[in-house]
């Protein structure tokens, strides 16, 4: 069988549960607030003060550890699900 087809014929993510889908969201929230802090920390220092620049870092900081511990997650997820897949290949 070609290669292409065979990849074709591969999964190549789990399903996402409810938790998954939980932290993908929370993640594309984190990531947006980021941006948006990043962008606006001159206007939100100027009408806040330092605690501004506090809040953002404590924002890009939540922000890595939450992008590592999903990216752990939906790997762990992902490779289960295709060793799943392939012992029920080689049953068959």
């Amino acid at each position: 069988m070609p290669l292409w087809l065979d990849l074709l014929r591969t999964p190549m993510a789990a399903p996402e549960t409810d938790d998954l889908r939980t932290m993908r969201r929370t993640f594309q929230v984190l990531c947006v607030l980021s941006g948006i802090g990043v962008i606006a920390i001159s206007p939100l220092v100027a009408l806040f003060g330092r605690p501004a620049s506090f809040v953002v870092a404590a924002i890009l900081a939540t922000t890595a550890l939450h992008t590592a511990l999903y990216v752990f997650r939906k790997n762990r997820a992902d490779n289960a699900f295709l060793d799943a897949a392939q012992s029920s290949e080689e049953h068959a």
